[in-house]
């Protein structure tokens, strides 16, 4: 387990939800060799985690809360990030415990500036529901070049961030969080003449995010390096053999409760 604790105050924090992702298309894709940039960061490879919820909404509602993707193991897990509230059972010695109405309140109080870069329509400012997520942050941002319909998402999104971490002050804290869009479907713009999403055109789009994820790395490391969480908020199915007939997500299967999680340290 990362120490956010002994990162508290002195290294900016981020987040990064790889949207829709399952589990068995990252490990596929990192273990073929296909994903340098995240193999380099996470060289012991995704965690298969079990998600608290089967799509987008809820599932950031339960991360904002500390409520991170548990371990498939017996027994009960401590968080790395928790708030403060009585009969918690899931904190330990090694857990930053904070106190706020969320983990973005919480860093605020702490000092952080708390940054949203939106990808799927639930931080889409154009609708009062679409504003809920957002409004919890000092500052958010979208754009249609940063939607699930943008085959440049994950660019744009690095982009902006490492915009947005170079125009602060070194001193001041950020806890960065990006909801990536690009593995969220359709993926199928991924894929030159791909009618359908799959497996396969999902492993494209996390290529691609891949391919710019040096965009974000870099402008952490020039400002002292930072900690954070990489994972899915949910998987998805694509009518595949293996989705025993299911399509999309918002139902209790395994290949949309299954998601890749990682804990990772950005060093200069």
């Amino acid at each position: 387990m990362i120490s956010f604790g002994a990162a508290l105050g002195t290294r900016d924090v981020f987040l990064l939800t790889l949207d829709a992702l399952r589990f068995d298309v990252a490990h596929a894709a990192l273990t073929q060799g296909r994903l340098p940039n995240l193999s380099a960061l996470i060289p012991h490879g995704f965690e298969a985690r079990h998600t608290p919820a089967t799509f987008t909404f809820p599932a950031h509602q339960a991360f904002f809360a500390g409520f991170f993707p548990t371990p498939i193991a017996k027994g009960i897990h401590a968080r790395p990030l928790a708030l403060r509230f009585p009969g918690s059972r899931s904190t330990g010695k090694d857990t930053l415990i904070l106190d706020g109405k969320s983990l973005i309140d919480a860093f605020a109080h702490a000092g952080y500036r708390t940054i949203c870069i939106g990808g799927t329509g639930f931080f889409n400012p154009s609708t009062q529901l679409g504003q809920v997520l957002p409004s919890l942050f000092q500052e958010a941002h979208y754009h249609r070049d940063t939607s699930v319909s943008s085959p440049i998402a994950s660019k744009t999104q690095f982009r902006l961030a490492s915009q947005r971490l170079r125009e602060l002050p070194s001193s001041q804290r950020v806890f960065l969080f990006i909801n990536a869009p690009a593995t969220h479907p359709p993926t199928r713009i991924f894929v030159k003449g791909a009618h359908k999403e799959s497996t396969e055109t999902q492993a494209a789009a996390l290529i691609d995010l891949d391919r710019q994820l040096p965009i974000l790395l870099d402008a952490l490391r020039a400002r002292g390096g930072a900690v954070g969480i990489i994972c899915s908020d949910h998987g998805t199915c694509f009518d595949e053999p293996s989705d025993d007939g299911f399509d999309g997500h918002r139902h209790a299967h395994p290949n949309v409760f299954t998601v890749p999680y990682a804990e990772v340290e950005v060093t200069i």
